[in-house]
């Protein structure tokens, strides 16, 4: 375009021909608002009144001319300045004719800049990659006849009825529920969450693109997306720009977000409902992939998710993350620096300030699950691919944008004030101080209290049981389980019935000068069977567990009754000295380094009120915990602590067992739960983040 100003006549460039100008709703001040189309690429550029009036006009081919008519015409007034813009704008975004070599030049060249080699292609998509598979505007025209009903207040009301009801429902066999979740904690359970969870987004993009169909809004295509590898449905619903009435636009948006809670609330429902079997867990499945990613993914306006667009719709904002973006941008750069540059869009104070809040809130937000992708992907590839991604993810998406920004603030630097360096410096200074004060003094961990002496009573051999005692006071010797074995049983009486015989046998031989022989085989046997009578009568004795200590009997198994077999592995009770009581403290490999003994700690718990205890560091585990010391402290049963799927309490951390000794003893009948705080020698925060990072390398270096 030409810079010089002349009064010549000076023409603008042709529009491309298949582009399309579509009246679009008003926007938030009421101004009227159109839509330009680009049918070959899909996308929509939206434009104001005045843009309008000078497009509308730009057959006319001459600046003066296009300048002289909409000032004549209109109320507005305008000069070239309008005009240049507004073809800087359609240039940039490839609106225009090439009407001369040097314009076809430079679509090439943009061209040759855009292809991207295989792995620079890789490292731009591998994140999210769209594959269209099929073009269902047809199907869809077909289908949207009989599915009108979809549509009425009447389906609305009878799916909210029945989310509500299995709601209800389920939070009266809440432990059921949260039961069916721990059990499926598995390879195959994992599996199940998949398919279940790639069917719920089949039903979500269903909805969508029924509900753009349902507005007269051609859908483009739908395909699978390849979400970090993972593959997911995707539709294209992009040309309901088109509509003008933002309730429409807002209820093709939210259409994917409803579908899928209206699935989880008839799943949860018919789960409640169902008897247990695959149908029921199949249902199971389906109600808690469709709750959690719908609530913590899909209504999240932080990444281009429903949720982001359903905001837009409800500001009529288009462009949110990038306006709101470039508007945090140029704040940072005025406040922190001093920069003198205009605002990219001026906006009311109140409306400005939550759009940069906005943006920031974003930034953190994308920080947060860039960083969380790049761990999960070291974590579930294998190490050498896994660590390439990782590499990927944190210098592309993290440390790539951060050095662009950095590298604009090298370029100015001579545009920032002498004063905001001093100031920045002060700050960078005073945070790394911050970070070097030792202020932690602390190490917490989770902790039970229990007596110091104290026994599971087992029973050492499969047996029926007869007889239990009830929980209490018992003293030493009494019987507190006692068992019978029929096998055992029979075997002592078949032994004795033995030594009888032989018995009777020696008693026939006496007189007889001929039987010494016969006599002495027959002594040796009825010996060998005396031993294995005593052997039985002894492991039967053993089936009398007795207490080995005065004591309270505790925890007894509820599921103990009278002719129930029981077998060694399975805990009877617990037999408790209520005298004397100790701690134990569950502490982090990251922090065991830090507990010494003799440390001073603070016990709490809550048993009938707030209790706290004091106490010192008596002993420190040297090997990690193989399996939790009780399992009150497994989350699969209610307790603070993550554990692996199955019932062998293996946490999924590092943990050391820290003992301590209380100073003085409480009175307490039963073992407890509780928090404690060590306090350590003070360490700086930095030091420890430092410290881990070191350890996380060192521990991961090897393959």
């Amino acid at each position: 375009m030409p810079t010089e100003s002349t009064r010549e006549a000076i023409t603008v460039p042709f529009l491309r021909e298949e582009l399309r100008l579509i009246g679009a709703a008003n926007n938030s001040d009421g101004s009227p608002a159109w839509v330009i189309q680009d049918p070959t690429r899909n996308r929509f550029f939206r434009i104001d009144w005045l843009d309008f009036e000078i497009l509308s006009r730009w057959q006319l081919a001459s600046m003066d001319a296009i300048v002289g008519s909409v000032n004549s015409e209109t109320t507005l007034s305008i000069d070239d300045t309008h005009v240049r813009g507004l073809a800087t704008f359609l240039q940039k975004h490839r609106l225009l004719q090439a009407g001369s070599a040097q314009a076809v030049g430079s679509l090439i060249e943009e061209a040759n800049r855009s292809k991207l080699g295989w792995l620079t292609w890789l490292v731009h998509h591998y994140l999210f990659i769209r594959i269209p598979l099929i073009r269902p505007q047809v199907m869809l025209a077909r289908w949207i006849g009989r599915l009108r009903w979809l549509f009425a207040p009447a389906t609305a009301y009878f799916a909210l009825i029945a989310t509500v009801t299995g709601l209800i429902l389920v939070a009266r066999q809440w432990d059921g529920f949260t039961g069916t979740l721990v059990d499926h904690l598995t390879l195959p359970g994992a599996l199940s969450f998949a398919l279940a969870l790639f069917f719920s987004k089949c039903i979500h993009e269903l909805g969508h693109a029924l509900t753009a169909t349902h507005f007269g809004v051609r859908v483009a295509h739908m395909g699978i997306a390849l979400l970090v590898m993972f593959p997911m449905p995707y539709t294209d619903t992009s040309e309901s720009w088109k509509l003008k009435d933002a309730q429409q636009r807002l209820r093709i948006a939210s259409a994917g977000i409803v579908a899928e809670l209206a699935l989880a609330g008839l799943a949860t429902l018919a789960w409640s409902l169902a008897p247990a079997g695959t149908f029921r867990d199949a249902l199971f499945f389906l109600a808690t992939t469709s709750w959690v990613l719908t609530l913590a993914v899909n209504v999240s306006p932080f990444m281009r998710f429903d949720g982001y667009f359903i905001l837009s719709d409800l500001l009529d904002f288009p462009n949110l993350h990038e306006r709101a973006s470039a508007l945090a941008l140029t704040w940072v750069h005025r406040f922190f620096l001093g920069f003198q540059e205009p605002w990219p869009e001026e906006f009311p104070r109140r409306k400005a300030v939550a759009l940069i809040a906005f943006s920031i809130i974003t930034w953190i937000y994308r920080l947060t699950v860039f960083i969380a992708i790049a761990w999960l992907v070291y974590t579930y590839f294998f190490k050498l691919l896994g660590i390439i991604l990782f590499l990927v993810e944190i210098l592309w998406f993290i440390v790539l944008p951060i050095w662009r920004e950095l590298r604009i603030w090298l370029n100015r630097r001579n545009e920032i004030r002498p004063s905001r360096i001093i100031l920045g410096l002060m700050a960078a200074c005073g945070l790394f101080l911050l970070g070097m004060v030792p202020w932690q003094t602390a190490v917490r961990g989770e902790a039970w209290i229990h007596a110091l002496r104290q026994t599971v009573i087992y029973t050492p051999i499969p047996g029926k049981l007869v007889t239990a005692a009830a929980s209490g006071p018992v003293s030493r010797g009494a019987s507190l389980f006692q068992l019978q074995s029929p096998d055992i049983t029979l075997e002592a009486a078949r032994s004795q019935v033995l030594v009888d015989t032989r018995a009777a046998e020696l008693r026939g031989l006496s007189g007889q000068e001929d039987g010494e022989a016969q006599r002495a085989e027959l002594q040796f046997q009825q010996e060998k069977h005396k031993a294995e009578v005593k052997l039985y009568q002894d492991e039967l004795s053993r089936l009398d567990l007795v207490a080995p200590f005065d004591g309270v009997l505790q925890d007894i198994d509820d599921g103990l009754s009278p002719q129930a077999w029981v077998h060694p592995r399975q805990a009877l009770g617990v037999l408790i000295d209520p005298g004397s009581w100790a701690a134990d403290v569950l502490v982090q490999e990251a922090e065991i380094s830090r507990v010494r003994l003799g440390d001073r700690v603070q016990i709490m718990t809550l048993l009938s009120g707030l209790v706290v205890m004091e106490g010192k560091v008596s002993a420190i585990d040297t090997t990690r915990l193989a399996t939790l010391p009780h399992n009150l402290f497994d989350a699969q049963n209610g307790g603070p602590i993550a554990t692996l799927p199955g019932d062998k309490h293996v946490p999924t951390q590092s943990l050391y067992k820290v003992r301590v000794t209380l100073q003085a003893q409480p009175t307490l009948t039963r073992i407890s739960l509780a928090s404690a705080i060590i306090q350590t020698q003070p360490k700086a925060w930095l030091l420890s983040v430092l410290e881990r990072v070191q350890a996380v390398v060192v521990r991961e270096s090897g393959f």
